[in-house]
């Protein structure tokens, strides 16, 4: 996934409130007094669609913006590049107060800083392939040979070479929305909306297109804003996760945040279900490591692991990490050798594992060996330590939750009407 370092936000939500109906701004103060939605819908006809939202989003990451039909995850991305119009509040984009915008001024922002992707394709009948992907450089008016040679390389891009002529009515649904991507990217903007983008495909199709986003992700480093029901597709997708319900925001954070730690009863009915086997990643659940040691003898390594009272360390040399020591086979050879270069007589078979390996890939390794083990950065540094209490404090919270709740539908978030 991307790097979302960047100090300053690329987008910022300021304080924005979204109420449907003839006069919304007679009825925010009773929406800021904390009138409940119902109670609004009942006495004054108006829909409250969003309450006080601040989100900063941050340049280069996926940022996912999830909840049930209701919540209020459409409503809010149409605010983004104001297809819809707030009630009261201020989006912000690189500095730039986008509801201050003149009309020249947001057709301007729409047709270079901002692309969608919608969930029904959005693709135009009439218009080949082609015609589809170069439609938005049509718009902002680059000639035709520079169009198509641009959106013949997005076309490539996609896997969708060699498609250039069909029209969208020979596509399966894979394939359209392969074409609406290629679309939203051969403009150039810097950030993409997805709205539901790939909730209309079969389970399959919708997991390779997810592949796809990630691997393009990875080389293109767009500021991705992407709308789901899903849970499992925004943990897999995003950098961060914001989680709307009846248009108010009841949880942000990194996917491990929200899985871990829900903030309320309605977040942890989305969690309860997931597979953290196959949606953590080493990095988030293992410990600092015990002992990393550089010694070059077996006495000094000993020396090091009595100083440190530790049962077991990595041994780590120029060559990077070499496999594990423990104290109780090192204090077992003879004195005699302990001025002898630390070899495989001694060293323990422990392998390492990569920190962002999903945990799911790493049990049998872990299960197998008694002494934890070893996490390596890209570059093999060690990172920390995976042991089997590691595995089974994660993996039997999961279960323990699940054995409380007797009555799960009790706790189940119920969609509220769109």
């Amino acid at each position: 996934m991307s790097n979302t370092e960047n100090s300053t936000p690329l987008i910022q939500i300021k304080g924005l409130y979204k109420i449907f109906g003839n006069t919304p701004q007679k009825v925010l103060p009773d929406v800021k007094a904390g009138k409940s939605k119902d109670d609004i819908l009942a006495a004054t006809g108006h829909t409250v669609g969003l309450q006080d939202i601040n989100l900063d989003i941050a340049r280069g990451e996926i940022f996912v913006i999830m909840g049930l039909s209701g919540s209020g995850k459409s409503t809010m991305i149409r605010h983004f590049n104001r297809l819809i119009e707030p009630t009261e509040g201020q989006i912000i984009v690189e500095g730039e107060d986008v509801m201050k915008l003149d009309e020249k001024g947001l057709q301007n922002f729409r047709r270079h800083k901002m692309s969608m992707v919608f969930q029904r394709f959005g693709l135009m009948p009439h218009r080949t392939v082609l015609q589809n992907v170069a439609y938005g450089l049509q718009v902002q008016g680059v000639d035709k040979s520079e169009r198509e040679k641009k959106a013949t390389d997005w076309l490539d891009t996609v896997g969708l070479g060699g498609y250039e002529k069909q029209y969208p009515s020979q596509l399966s649904g894979g394939q359209q929305q392969r074409v609406g991507l290629a679309r939203a990217l051969c403009t150039d903007a810097e950030i993409l909306l997805m709205d539901e983008a790939f909730s209309a495909l079969d389970p399959l199709i919708r997991s390779e297109m997810q592949d796809q986003l990630i691997g393009l992700q990875e080389k293109l480093h767009k500021t991705i804003i992407f709308i789901t029901h899903d849970l499992d597709e925004a943990l897999r997708l995003g950098d961060r996760i914001a989680i709307l319900r009846d248009g108010k925001l009841v949880q942000q954070g990194r996917p491990v945040d929200i899985l871990l730690n829900p903030a309320d009863d309605y977040v942890e009915a989305f969690v309860k279900d997931v597979n953290r086997a196959r949606a953590l990643t080493v990095d988030t659940v293992m410990k600092p490591q015990s002992l990393r040691i550089s010694a070059e003898t077996i006495g000094e390594a000993l020396a090091e692991m009595r100083k440190a009272k530790a049962e077991h360390g990595y041994y780590v040399n120029d060559d990077g990490y070499q496999g594990a020591l423990s104290i109780e086979k090192l204090e077992s050879v003879d004195s005699a050798r302990h001025g002898d270069a630390i070899d495989e007589a001694v060293l323990e078979e422990v392998p390492g594992i990569q920190s962002d390996a999903l945990i799911e890939a790493v049990i049998p390794d872990t299960l197998e060996h008694e002494l934890p083990l070893p996490v390596l950065d890209q570059d093999g540094e060690l990172q920390g330590e995976l042991s089997r209490a590691n595995l089974v404090e994660v993996l039997s919270d999961q279960s323990s939750n699940g054995a409380e709740d007797e009555e799960p539908e009790a706790k189940k978030p119920e969609a509220a009407s769109a």
